[in-house]
């Protein structure tokens, strides 16, 4: 994941060498494999790479085109031999993915953006208009973030040099804030007012210091896959699947893929194994690294993931997350932590993954992100009630509520409520039971930032494209918004690949019947289907993992001291987000075992430490 950076002065002028030095210094354990720069005009570009593939090592950037536009690449470009194709022999098949977009670029304009498939973001500079594009993917596996401010135009992959370097303090952006409550800020937030992120599957336009947003391309909600059998459904799946398994092994340094015992992970290597074996790939070798807790009655993953060890004959790393700590003595000191998911100083689990990555010189870590959400992991038969409900199928509707009733043990009626609750306006009916503000925030704040403690929960339409596809994209916002706040690795960097959001694969099953997703009493119903025989059966047919509270709930009661001195000086507090008093009573809930919203009360706690951290930093304005 390499890193890149620039600055557009409109009146010419160029940046000053000692800001520029101090951004290398920022961007250099992120991209170490070579720095690079161009400065014309008033224009500042850096490039910090970090290789993961053959062609990588060849790239030069910036990279002029046969126009005499500057482009900048960070990504994997997956359907390389088809863009080739198209392009009439414009670039050879040894090409670098870079030199590969740049003719497309020249072709089309901004209208290649929509037929680059894999992980991506870029910027192109062009001198003669002196405009300026920036774009990342359509799931948004890559940030852009950037700021407008008067005579300047900065953008970067990173976030810290926009606001470490800005020679300013920020207003605190609330509602960023508040979607740490929920599930994840909006994709497009920052926590600072005037710092912005680029949005998925958009590209942002700077021209005579205006910019403008357009979205370049979007999944099709007339697509539909239908077949006969559900053999050519499993068929497909595993085409698609194995493609998008493929892709996230080109690396020419060994992969190392997390292995959970879930399906998701289980799967992903499985299936890249049988790759590895019979198609060969780019990489030399795939390792896996698991994480056990023998503590943790409820959670013990060992005899899952050492099924899948057994058939690949081959022992992974191991990590032992047993002894995780809420809060850690040197939480608040060390680096600037830009967001509340950065680390100031790595934990014990952290150090010893940093020791798996580097002992065999991975660069690449394939997750399985996404895998639960867009394989049908939780079994919820609203989606497809309510695509019988909008097509007044009304025969169907009966059938299939009776099954899901007798599959799920609850009376019909209320499944049926459940498939009308997302189309009725929340203002109407309420916001539903996991998306209500817990009751330790001002109510002021609350007020102010519904949308963001909501999850930024989106009704479904009656009318156009069908609930389910609507639920999907929703569904896919989420994962959009979690993949947001992810922060780059540095010492050691590495790039993170994710199969279950591979393009093809998305629009695969988004255009199926849902019934081939998730069936009554079937969850993940296809994928168990057409991954029988390549995934173990005890990994196929295990139930789903459970979420686990009480190793949160007993780490509050080892460190309740600590966690009454933190709450009796919140800066949350003293700006208007945490009633404290409240707060603590929350937690000695849950000390005591009674049901509490235990996920937002421990991300509270992450808040609160970033908060001192940021005022260490003294980046933020009073208030």
């Amino acid at each position: 994941m390499s890193v890149l950076f620039g600055r557009w002065s409109f009146d010419g002028a160029r940046a000053a060498p000692e800001y520029l030095a101090e951004v290398r210094k920022m961007l250099c354990p992120y991209g170490p494999d070579g720095q690079t720069s161009f400065s014309e005009g008033g224009l500042d570009l850096l490039y910090h790479a970090f290789h993961t593939t053959r062609e990588s090592r060849l790239e030069t950037q910036p990279h002029m085109t046969t126009s005499g536009a500057m482009l900048i690449w960070d990504g994997r470009l997956d359907n390389r031999v088809e863009l080739i194709g198209s392009l009439g022999g414009s670039v050879s098949m040894g090409a670098t993915d870079v030199s590969i977009v740049a003719a497309a670029y020249e072709r089309s304009g901004t209208g290649c953006f929509a037929k680059l498939i894999g992980d991506w973001a870029l910027s192109i500079w062009n001198p003669k208009h002196r405009s300026l594009v920036l774009a990342i993917d359509p799931v948004g596996t890559r940030h852009v973030y950037y700021a407008a401010e008067v005579g300047r135009f900065t953008w970067c992959t990173l976030l810290d040099p926009l606001i470490l370097l800005a020679g300013k303090t920020f207003q605190l952006n609330d509602e960023y804030v508040a979607g740490w409550f929920s599930m994840f800020p909006a994709a497009h937030l920052t926590p600072y007012l005037g710092v912005q992120a680029l949005r998925p599957a958009s590209f942002l336009f700077v021209k005579d210091a205006k910019s403008s947003t357009q979205t370049y391309w979007n999944f099709d909600p007339d697509k539909r896959i239908r077949y006969r059998r559900d053999a050519e459904y499993e068929e497909h799946f595993c085409s698609v699947f194995t493609k998008a398994v493929r892709r996230r092994l080109r690396s020419d340094t060994p992969v190392l893929a997390e292995l959970s015992g879930g399906m998701d992970s289980s799967s992903i290597v499985c299936v890249a194994d049988n790759v590895i074996a019979t198609e060969g790939a780019e990489t030399p070798r795939l390792d896996t690294v698991s994480y056990f807790d023998d503590s943790e009655p409820n959670w013990n993953e060992r005899p899952f993931f050492t099924k899948v060890e057994e058939r690949r004959g081959r022992i992974g790393c191991h990590i032992d997350v047993g002894s995780r700590q809420l809060l850690r003595s040197d939480c608040e000191a060390g680096r600037f932590r830009a967001t509340p998911v950065s680390a100031s100083r790595p934990s014990e689990t952290a150090r010893e993954f940093l020791r798996c990555m580097t002992s065999q010189d991975h660069r690449v870590l394939v997750s399985g992100i996404g895998g639960d959400e867009v394989t049908g992991g939780v079994p919820a038969p609203a989606p497809e009630l309510a695509d019988l409900i909008a097509r007044l199928q009304l025969r169907s509707l009966f059938h299939q509520l009776k099954a899901w009733s007798l599959s799920k043990r609850q009376p019909w009626i209320h499944l049926l409520g459940e498939a009308l609750h997302g189309f009725c306006p929340s203002r109407l009916v309420g916001p539903l039971k996991h998306s209500r503000p817990v009751d330790w925030l001002y109510p002021a704040f609350a007020r102010c930032h519904r949308d963001g403690l909501s999850g930024h929960e989106r009704r479904l339409r009656l009318f156009g494209p069908l609930p389910s596809f609507q639920n999907n994209l929703n569904t896919l916002e989420g994962l959009r918004r979690q993949l947001a706040c992810f922060v780059p690795p540095a010492e050691p960097a590495y790039e993170k690949r994710y199969p279950y959001l591979d393009r093809d694969l998305l629009e695969f099953i988004y255009a199926i019947p849902r019934q081939q997703v998730v069936r009554p009493g079937q969850r993940r119903s296809l994928m168990r289907r057409a991954l029988a025989g390549t995934v173990p059966d005890e990994l196929l047919n295990r139930k789903r993992k459970a979420f686990v509270t009480r190793r949160p709930r007993t780490a509050i009661s080892a460190e309740w001291a600590q966690l009454v001195v933190l709450t009796e000086n919140m800066v949350a507090a003293s700006i208007g987000i945490i009633d404290s008093a409240l707060y603590r009573r929350a937690l000695e809930e849950a000390r005591n075992g009674a049901e509490v919203a235990i996920v937002p009360l421990l991300r509270a706690i992450g808040v609160e430490m970033w908060l001192r951290n940021l005022v260490q930093w003294k980046v933020l304005t009073a208030r």
